[in-house]
């Protein structure tokens, strides 16, 4: 079609990588929306595609206002390709759908009209049905071969096998996630959007990511902080498409990412994610049922529980024969440290109290829960765990003592409820 004279209304941004059937699904779905296809328009972002790709795209310009970018094969670049598709496009509102989504017939038009409402800025979370890395949906692919996404959806909807993998939390906070503590942990880009000036204004996809999964949690958490408003969309819904998944290189790569957002956004919230994404390591054994934001009013238990206590007394002790020179590391340092203690790195979970302690070059100063921190494989001679952590034990034991002795040559605990 012919691009017209005015600005689209919405811009839809699709990486894509070697998936041009897949692609063509996507594409189809778009021209079958009910917004005009003027008002809208479509970016097709490649990350370096070998196969028709490109002629599949050229294939819908008498259908859709469509545009594309090809970037060279580097290796994994999806945060690269989505910023690269948000330059080239022109709407204020961005659209992100992952490359074989198939989006609803009214998707563009529900996307729109949550960002047109009155108030303050929005990152809308579109609806996906089929999205069950871990649990695929049986038969899936024959049904939407047989019926078309949108009868699919009419026919299973209500099904839990076919619903979105994030439907037990979205059900739990009766689709309201300004109830939610975390809510950019949903913040999934196989299908969302957000204003373009707020993309821009955080600076976009963080473009470190060379591997599947987490920019779009780490963008998530610059829009929060920036912030914006979370909103899930049953109306924007889409479909994913099956199709074949290295799920066990996936796992991998996830928590490889949660990593990099832990060192890039060090805080309570973001180890509790590591740890999620880590529970399966062996030396967690991790068998619990648990998400993250259950787990935040137990950890607001712990600090209240802890705020006032001092631990000058324990730390006096336990450095009585660390030698001189010593790397020093203190899980549950508190608000303050007896005379005269040498350099160190202090961690705590009550931010509050960390305040207190002085923060000078001597000092590295971390509000962490120690359930893993940013510090290097064998960053000190020593871990100093005191009875501040105490509350954390039961549920967090394993996971402190695993990292105290990645990061420490040797570890001591004082309190009686700690291994010593």
């Amino acid at each position: 079609m012919s691009t017209p004279d005015s600005a689209p209304l919405i811009s839809v941004v699709v990486p894509t990588y070697n998936r041009a059937e897949l692609l063509r699904g996507t594409l189809t779905a778009l021209a079958g929306q009910r917004m005009p296809a003027a008002q809208f328009e479509v970016v097709v972002a490649d990350d370096g595609s070998t196969d028709d790709t490109r002629d599949c795209v050229h294939a819908f310009t008498d259908r859709l206002r469509v545009r594309y970018a090809y970037q060279e094969d580097l290796g994994f670049r999806a945060a690269a390709a989505r910023n690269t598709g948000a330059r080239l496009a022109s709407g204020d509102v961005l659209v992100f759908v992952d490359t074989g989504v198939l989006p609803g017939p009214d998707f563009l038009a529900a996307h729109l009209a949550v960002h047109r409402r009155p108030g303050p800025s929005r990152a809308v979370i579109g609806y996906t049905y089929g999205y069950r890395p871990d649990d695929p949906t049986p038969g899936l692919d024959a049904a939407l071969r047989s019926y078309g996404p949108e009868e699919v959806v009419r026919r299973f909807g209500a099904t839990p096998a076919f619903q979105d993998a994030r439907q037990p939390t979205f059900a739990s906070i009766r689709y309201d996630l300004s109830r939610m503590p975390l809510p950019w942990s949903l913040f999934w880009t196989l299908n969302c959007s957000v204003p373009a000036a707020d993309l821009r204004a955080v600076g976009g996809f963080d473009e470190d990511f060379r591997s599947w999964g987490g920019e779009d949690l780490e963008l998530g958490i610059r829009l929060h902080r920036r912030g914006l408003a979370f909103e899930v969309s049953r109306e924007a819904w889409a479909v994913d498409t099956p199709h074949p998944r290295s799920v066990t290189q996936d796992v991998g790569d996830n928590r490889s990412n949660m990593l990099t957002i832990l060192r890039k956004h060090p805080e309570p919230e973001t180890e509790l994610m590591w740890a999620w994404f880590s529970r399966h390591l062996p030396q967690l054994a991790d068998t619990r049922t648990w998400f993250v934001p259950q787990e935040l009013p137990a950890i607001q238990r712990a600090i209240d529980r802890v705020r006032t206590r001092d631990v000058t007394a324990e730390l006096t002790r336990l450095c009585d024969d660390v030698p001189p020179g010593a790397r020093i590391a203190v899980f549950g340092c508190g608000p303050a440290l007896p005379a005269g203690f040498p350099p160190a790195v202090l961690l705590d979970f009550d931010e509050q109290q960390l305040r207190h302690l002085p923060h000078d070059s001597r000092h590295q100063i971390h509000h962490s829960l120690g359930i893993r921190t940013v510090l290097p494989d064998d960053a000190v001679d020593v871990v100093l765990i005191t009875s501040r952590m105490t509350p954390l034990w039961r549920r967090w034991g394993r996971h402190i003592l695993a990292e105290a002795h990645r990061v420490g040559r040797t570890v001591r605990g004082a309190g009686t409820d700690l291994p010593g």
